[in-house]
């Protein structure tokens, strides 16, 4: 099964770990979606705007700061992801307690090391 992944927070500035992290998913076969916000493309993923209701959603990983988050929480929960992963510095117990409540499993993890290591 191919895990599709909404990287959330996507940046178009090649030295952004989200900007990065698009690429190292679709090089490990990865379906992947983005949001953030500046239009454009990452390689061959183009990055969203506007919120879209996905299907099949398997991980939202975020790289946003936890400030930034609350306007989400709402639509993260609507996609019923498998997990939610927290990169460094999106750390964010409120939105750990929302999940929580939603039976949305989550992990303070790094895609990026994930990957590195076939733990993704």
């Amino acid at each position: 099964m191919i895990k599709r992944t909404l990287v959330f927070g996507a940046s178009l500035k090649p030295n952004r770990y989200s900007n990065y992290a698009v690429q190292r998913l679709v090089a490990n076969g990865i379906d992947v979606v983005a949001f953030g916000k500046r239009e454009g493309d990452i390689g061959n993923v183009k990055i969203k705007t506007e919120l879209v209701l996905y299907d099949n959603v398997h991980t939202v990983t975020l790289y946003l700061n936890p400030k930034r988050q609350k306007t989400f929480y709402n639509y993260i929960v609507s996609l019923k992801p498998e997990r939610v992963i927290f990169n460094p510095g999106t750390e964010n117990p409120e939105f750990f307690a929302t999940l929580k409540a939603n039976n949305i499993p989550y992990e303070a993890s790094c895609t990026l090391v994930l990957l590195a290591t076939n733990q993704y």
